[in-house]
């Protein structure tokens, strides 16, 4: 057999053994010295070529920021109230906060730094200096309790707390359940007061201006990255579905998600990015580093109400916001203005989406979580849908989409065997990732990795489907599929069906225990303000007439106000809690309308009919 072969693209053009010198060969080729062509060890020398200074540093989001200071060094980088700052400030504030780390506190590796602040300016330049003085940035979120916050702290072993004045009374009661657990670590306080009216008395605290201006940049010299995959930030999951748990993110995965969700989005170098969604949410699904990127422009806002919205937008000329769901039935009402929004979560109905995007706000649908930086599945537009009905756009918009760069591969997988399901947008399985921005692992739980990581995947715990066009929808948390008599039952389809009434504003559909059917769906519902609100039997009536009859809630539970997460998402952990207390009297239980009208109409055969027949037996 030959040890040497020659191709022109796939096709073998000549074979050479050891023992025989090249003939019949081109005269470029024959000029050539035989070690060039032939020799085996051509390939080894290529691997031998050593990594340098000169062709290799590791990628990290600070490196964007000091890029800024250079390219963008007058440009604005934050705005917040009558606050300006431009990149070079923003990197020398930056530079000055991690030295005054190390030199104050003797911050060293991987030491934990959390922050307890809303979109402020404070809150955007803690995410380079904290991984600037080689530290790890643990954002929390805002709505948690006391409780929580104090379980984040002793599970990260945070060494220094920043929190911002208004949530002084809430970091007093959080550090009092931290005594209580005897925790072992010192943990130092900051305190972020109003950057152009100091609000609080500074309770004795160290303030955060006082710490930037007395950094002694000579004092401690701040340590290089030595490799990418080193820790960033520590952020903690939601507990919509179970405890929370810390996700760690490399400074390579939260370098590559950046650039992937730049380019997908299309952000150009001039952006002006509202911070409407919350900083500590997966770091802002990255646009805080993503901002010095692409040298944009922050606007900071400390709620996202309404009016803070809209004049946020109006005052300067706002081109990018990131938002949930429900921030939509905030927009209904503002002028008109050329926004690009990206949102995740649940889509939005298509009859609101309508209605935003005549004001000039173009939706992108995204679909992430925690564990993958962020978004990891983007619907990405295509030019000839934009010839397609507003309905038929806006089901197209709902769908998840297409994986972010930074992700190798996304795929719907039957978990028990690994395979692939059909690509017909009818074959359900779960959602499972892989890629760069996939997080390192959950901080200090193998037992959660262990479920979480498998064959080479992460896997979503997201039940969906793949269309013919490669496009990826979800169809339900796993936890969330409900299994009525055998059959299994979307809470998303039945939400959709909702959210289709006039009336809804939100719904939120869950498993309830049935004692004869094992478990049916519990329907919760937010309503619009106006009109007369429908009863219980209203809605379920409606349901009747729009989806199969075993789909159909069994109860109906109206709310002022759905338990939601800091990003919008609603808490379904707690309506499930709460629907585990309800109960169904089968003897009581009301038979479906439909079903009693026919057995008065029908005179010889009282059968129902073939829609009621096909709906029973599939709850066999």
């Amino acid at each position: 057999m030959p040890s040497h072969v020659i191709y022109a693209g796939s096709t073998v053009i000549y074979t050479l053994s050891p023992s025989v010198h090249p003939i019949a060969l081109s005269p470029s080729l024959k000029s050539l010295p035989n070690h060039s062509i032939f020799s085996p060890s051509l390939s080894l020398t290529m691997n031998k070529l050593p990594k340098n200074p000169a062709n290799y540093t590791p990628l990290s989001p600070i490196n964007f920021l000091e890029r800024a200071s250079v390219v963008y060094s007058d440009r604005t980088s934050v705005i917040y109230n009558s606050t300006r700052f431009t990149w070079r400030q923003t990197y020398l504030r930056c530079h000055r906060l991690a030295a005054a780390l190390r030199s104050r506190f003797h911050i060293s590796k991987n030491d934990v730094i959390s922050v307890l602040a809303p979109n402020i300016p404070s809150m955007y330049e803690l995410h380079f200096a904290v991984p600037m003085a080689g530290a790890v940035l643990n954002t929390i979120n805002t709505r948690l309790d006391s409780g929580s916050i104090s379980t984040i702290l002793h599970h990260s072993q945070a060494k220094v707390l920043f929190f911002d004045y208004q949530f002084a009374s809430l970091v007093h009661d959080s550090l009092s359940h931290l005594m209580e657990r005897n925790s072992a670590s010192p943990l130092f306080l900051v305190l972020i007061d109003e950057l152009e009216s100091p609000k609080s008395s500074h309770l004795g605290l160290l303030e955060y201006e006082e710490l930037i201006s007395s950094a002694d940049l000579g004092s401690s010299e701040l340590p290089p990255l030595a490799d990418e995959c080193d820790p960033i930030a520590l952020n903690y999951t939601s507990g919509t579905t179970s405890a929370p748990k810390g996700v760690v993110y490399s400074h390579r995965g939260a370098y590559l998600s950046t650039l992937s969700l730049l380019l997908q989005w299309g952000v150009g170098n001039e952006a002006v990015y509202l911070w409407s969604l919350p900083m500590f949410h997966c770091n802002g699904w990255t646009f805080t580093w993503g901002m010095a990127a692409r040298g944009g422009t922050n606007v900071c806002i400390r709620s996202s109400s309404k009016s803070d919205i809209y004049k946020a937008i109006a005052d300067h000329g706002v081109t990018h916001m990131c938002c949930a769901p429900v921030i939509f039935n905030l927009l209904v009402d503002a002028t008109k203005s050329k926004v690009e929004v990206l949102t995740g979560g649940a889509p939005p109905p298509a009859a609101l989406l309508e209605r935003v995007e005549k004001l000039g706000f173009h939706v992108t649908h995204a679909y992430g979580m925690t564990e993958a930086t962020g978004p990891a599945l983007v619907c990405e537009w295509r030019e000839e849908w934009n010839r397609l009905s507003s309905a038929e756009q806006a089901r197209l918009k709902a769908r998840q989409g297409v994986s972010v760069l930074s992700l190798s591969e996304v795929d719907v997988k039957n978990v028990g065997t690994m395979a692939s399901v059909p690509r017909d947008g009818k074959a359900v399985g779960e959602i499972v990732i892989r890629g760069s921005s996939v997080m390192k692992g959950y901080f200090n739980n193998e037992e959660a990795n262990s479920e979480a990581f498998k064959g080479g995947w992460f896997l979503t715990g997201d039940v969906g489907v793949v269309h013919p066009d490669g496009y990826v929808e979800i169809k339900d948390r796993s936890k969330d599929v409900i299994i009525s008599g055998g059959e299994n039952i979307s809470s998303v389809e039945v939400e959709a069906v909702l959210y289709r009434h006039e009336r809804v504003l939100e719904a939120a559909v869950v498993v309830m225990p049935h004692p004869h059917w094992g478990e049916t769906p519990c329907a919760f519902i937010t309503l619009k303000e106006e009109r007369a609100k429908p009863t219980e039997e209203e809605i379920i009536v409606y349901c009747r007439r729009n989806m199969a009859g075993f789909m159909v809630p069994k109860k109906v539970v109206f709310l002022e106000e759905m338990p939601k997460t800091a990003m919008g998402k609603i808490q379904k952990n707690k309506l499930r809690e709460m629907a585990r207390e309800f109960g169904i009297d089968v003897k009581s239980e009301r038979k479906p309308k439909r079903e009693e009208e026919m057995k008065k109409k029908s005179s010889k055969n009282s059968a129902p009919n073939n829609d009621y027949v096909v709906n029973a037996r599939s709850r066999l």
